[in-house]
Order: structure tokens, then sequence, then C-alpha cells
């Protein structure tokens, strides 16, 4: 791995007062996404044509990236079924002898997915010579799973989950980084799985990360990147290639796909720049799906429905939750952000500006399960629901963290003005649109009209309909999310009497929910941002286990 000369501080965010260039980048994105909003009403009041073109024109983005995400999920579940079939255990033992593996299937031909992508990397590895590529029998798996208070009604299936992975055990070093601040329970929590899982493992390590520690948010990146810390003085001290270790985080409630890890290492070996890499694979958020209220449905599907799309689009992709790094390339940039309450997001730009631009996301396309949001009370899960949404539109400060190190004149040569600016661009879009959409599309057609009631210009009496009828097409990709969430839908719990019509009937509730919860959970992460009332405090969702 190459050694960088960039200061490792550099890769860290801000704390305390922010420089002039640094707070505008912090307000950009609420600013844009209010004056967004206002036009719209000061627009349609000078002029009702203009403020019909600028609904219309809203409404036109909305549906033809409603088109395309309806096209790409059906895809992306299709190629998600595809990947989950293939032996990737197999194909990863092809790797010990690729000439020998390219010599029995150079002229076979179906239809499993990847299989000509697959012979041509045999091709390819067989002709390199000497030991510069990795044996797969030299690959190891590090996974930490950070806990704060969960039960282990909630962290033994997830152990298991890794446990039962096709990889083989003695090659997996498990690290369970738990948080002081869980108290009592959760030490005898980590203590009963270290009883439960040790031997299962090349090593079950318990990593306590300290409360309160100077310069540390309270929040999920601290935990990872000290339990990363501990994990690497044990892979040096077992004399193992940290170049040949990969990192998986994993939240409390993650069951990863029994093809997971073969997966990733697959990926991993067939790539010469390696260290240059994350892996990303779909989170799917169904593990307690039967048992979720229908708000919290909606939620956890249409989550797990960007996810699936997200994979599609490999140019787009950065990390989201669980994702899998090199220990090399984690260990030189210092892990993980520890100031951050989206250091999983984060990674990504922490990536991109260590390597110089030279870093990119590969979709993994097998699942891991994660949980929806379940509380209490209905009320207390509502709740909840907002706050974990508020926490991931926070990643609209990474807007601020890209866009200094954008237009800064010492910005290294890796570092393109253009590209970094595209990226730029997207992310600040994103958030944006997040923002704004849902309610435009919603109410929009009724403004130029509202605000011109005197007036009888056709354009604006007749926007209502127009903007309906546009509406009422686009529905069109719900009925493909319905078809597709059914399909995606685990076994019923015994005994729960919960209907399969009721997670149909549960998407009339879309609206609602993109305005209530997306909309305004983006603008109150972006409004905290433009006011400088900085979210440094990661409160954990509670999602109870009912069966």
């Amino acid at each position: 791995m190459p050694v960088l000369s960039r200061a490792k501080k550099d890769l860290e965010l801000p704390q305390g007062k922010r420089t002039p260039l640094y707070r505008f980048f912090e307000i950009l994105p609420g600013a844009l996404s209010y004056i967004a909003v206002i036009a719209l009403f000061v627009v349609s009041w000078l002029n009702p044509m203009l403020g019909a073109i600028y609904v219309l024109i809203v409404v036109a983005i909305t549906f033809v990236k409603a088109i395309a995400t309806a096209f790409r999920t059906i895809q992306g579940y299709e190629v998600m079924q595809k990947a989950e079939r293939v032996n990737w255990a197999q194909r990863l033992a092809d790797l010990e002898d690729p000439h020998a593996a390219y010599e029995r299937l150079y002229d076979r031909s179906d239809d499993s997915y990847g299989l000509a992508e697959h012979v041509q990397n045999l091709r390819l590895m067989s002709t390199v010579e000497g030991d510069s590529e990795p044996k797969p029998h030299e690959i190891y798996h590090a996974v930490i799973m950070v806990a704060y208070n969960e039960g282990l009604e909630t962290l033994v299936p997830s152990v298991e989950a890794v446990r039962d992975a096709s990889f083989p055990n003695e090659r997996i070093i498990f690290t369970l980084g738990y948080e002081e601040r869980g108290g009592e329970a959760m030490e005898a929590n980590a203590q009963e799985l270290k009883r439960r899982f040790d031997g299962v493992f090349r090593e079950f390590l318990l990593v306590k990360h300290p409360a309160d520690v100077k310069g540390e948010i309270v929040g999920k990146g601290p935990n990872l990147t000290y339990a990363g810390e501990h994990l690497a003085k044990y892979v040096e001290k077992e004399r193992i290639r940290k170049e040949n270790v990969i990192v998986t985080s994993l939240d409390s409630d993650n069951r990863m796909s029994k093809r997971y890890l073969d997966y990733v290492a697959y990926e991993f070996i067939v790539r010469p720049d390696r260290q240059h890499y994350s892996y990303q694979p779909v989170s799917i958020f169904t593990n307690n799906i039967w048992e979720a209220s229908a708000p919290m449905r909606v939620v956890a599907m249409s989550n797990s429905f960007f996810n699936v799309v997200s994979t599609m689009r490999p140019h787009l992709l950065r990390n989201f939750a669980s994702h899998s790094q090199p220990l090399a390339a984690l260990e030189g940039m210092d892990f993980w952000s520890k100031r951050t309450i989206v250091e999983d997001g984060h990674q990504y730009w922490r990536s991109l500006f260590y390597f110089e631009g030279k870093y990119s996301v590969v979709p993994i396309h097998v699942p891991i399960y994660q949980d929806a949001v379940i509380s209490e009370t209905f009320r207390a899960t509502l709740k909840a629901q907002f706050v974990q949404l508020r926490r991931w539109d926070y990643g609209a400060s990474d807007v601020a963290y890209v866009g200094v190190r954008l237009f800064d004149k010492k910005r290294r040569p890796g570092m393109k003005f253009v590209p970094l600016f595209a990226k730029f661009w997207r992310l600040l879009d994103g958030h944006v649109t997040l923002a704004i959409m849902a309610p435009i599309v919603a109410f929009g057609g009724w403004v130029p009209m509202l605000l011109n009631l005197s007036s009888r210009g056709v354009v604006a009496w007749s926007l209502p309909n127009v903007v309906g009828m546009i509406q009422m097409i686009a529905m069109l990709g719900i009925l493909v999310t319905v078809f597709i969430s059914l399909r995606m839908l685990p076994q019923r719990p015994e005994g729960l009497k919960r209907s399969k019509f009721a997670m149909v009937v549960q998407w009339v509730l879309s609206p609602v929910i993109a305005i209530a919860y997306q909309s305004v959970a983006a603008f109150y992460a972006q409004t905290r941002l433009m006011t400088g009332k900085y979210m440094e405090k990661f409160d954990v969702t509670k999602k109870i286990v009912k069966h």
C-alpha cells in the first residue's frame, strides 16, 4: 500500500469555530432548500405562468426519477437474487489455481450471474507471475460489531449469521466493540457472547470503548475506531499480513448473507489496486418487518429499495451502514471519523481524499439484513424513526467537508477539479432534492392558483389537474414497489396474524411519509447546520425484538 504524505489530521472534521468558507458550505444546503420552496411562492405571486412552469419542471424531474427508480429496482432485485444463488465459496476457491480453473471453465456457458467476468478474471490472473496476488487461503476477515446497550435477543443472531457464513471461521476475527456507557447490562451481555462464541472463530475479541473521551463525539465512529485500533494490534501480534485482512463493520442488528464474506474476498483479490476500494452490500431492513407498524414498514422498505437501486449505479455508490474495507487502508487513515454521527457515509469522502481521488466503492449484490424501527409505544416509534432519519440526513455536513477541499488551492494534483466538482454537485443536489421534492410535488400545483384567486389564467387553474394526472401515472412505480416488497418479505413469525394485504395497503401512506419524515427530517438536519447547532450525539435507534 502506498504511503501518502498527506497529514492524517487533514482528514478529520473540524471542531469548534469553523472558517468562513467552511461555514458558507455548511449553510449552503439549507439555504438552497429554503430558497427553492420560497421561490415557488414568490414566482407564483409575481407571475402564475412562471410559477406553473416552475412546478411542472420539478414534477417532471420527479416523474423521470420515479420511472428510472422503478426500472433500477426491478433490475437490482433480479441481480440480488442471482448473486445470492452463486456459489461464491467455489469462485473464491477457483482463485487458488486460476489457470486450472480457467481450463475447466473457459468454454462453459450458462446464465450464472457474473460467470463471464469470472472466467475473464481467471484468464487474467493465470498470466500473473510470482506471488503478487494474494491467494484465498491468505485472506482474513475481521468483523467489528459495535454495541451500546442492545440485548442478547438482538446481538446473538447477528453473531450467529457471521458464524454460519460460508467463509471458514478459522480465518474470521470477530471483534465486539461495546460502550462503557452501556453499563453493567452491556458488560454482562458482552461476556455472555464471549462465553458462547469463544473458540468458534480465529479469535473473539472484546473491546470496551471508554466513555467521555476528549475530542470524540458520543457516537458509533469512535467505538468503531477504538475497536479497529485494538484489532490492528492483534493482527500485528499474530503476524498476519494487514494487507490481506478485510474489515467489515456491523451494527448490532445486522445479519449478513451467508455468501457475503466469500463474495467480498473474491472481489478483493481480483482487483490489482485492492487497497483503494471498499465493498458495499445491500442493506435490507426486513428482520422484524412483520412486527413493525405501517409507517415504519413503508420507511424500512423505501430505504431498502434505495439501497437496491444504489448498487446498480456503482459510479454513484457511496458507503452506507455496514461495509467492508482493507485493514491496511483503514489503519493508514486512522480508521473512521470520531467527530461525526454519520461515520458510514462520511467514510467515502474520507477515503476519497486519503487516496487522492483513486478510490471507489464496489457493489456487493447480496444483502445484510437490518431491523426496522420499533419502540415501546407507537408514539415512541414515530419519534425514534424521525430521530434515525434526521441523523442520516445530517450527511449534509459532508457538503462543507468536500466543498472546502474542492476549492482549496493546495488541492492534491490527483484530485482534479471537474470530477470532484461533479461528486460535490451530486452530493449537494441529493440533499436539497430530499428536502424539497415531496412538498413541492404534493402541494406545489395549488400554489399559483391560490395566490392568484382573482385571475382566471388557464395554466394556473388547470395546474392541479395536470400535476394530479402525472402523479397518477407515477403511481405505477408504486405498484412495482408493492410487488417487489412482497417478494422481499421474510417468513411471517409464528403466532402473528398480520396478513399480506396489510403489507399492500400500507403504501397509501407513501406521500405522507415522504413529507412528514424524509422532507422534514432533511430540513431539520440542514437547519441545524445553517444555525451552527451541530448534531454531535449519536441517538441510538431503538429496535425492539418481539419474536
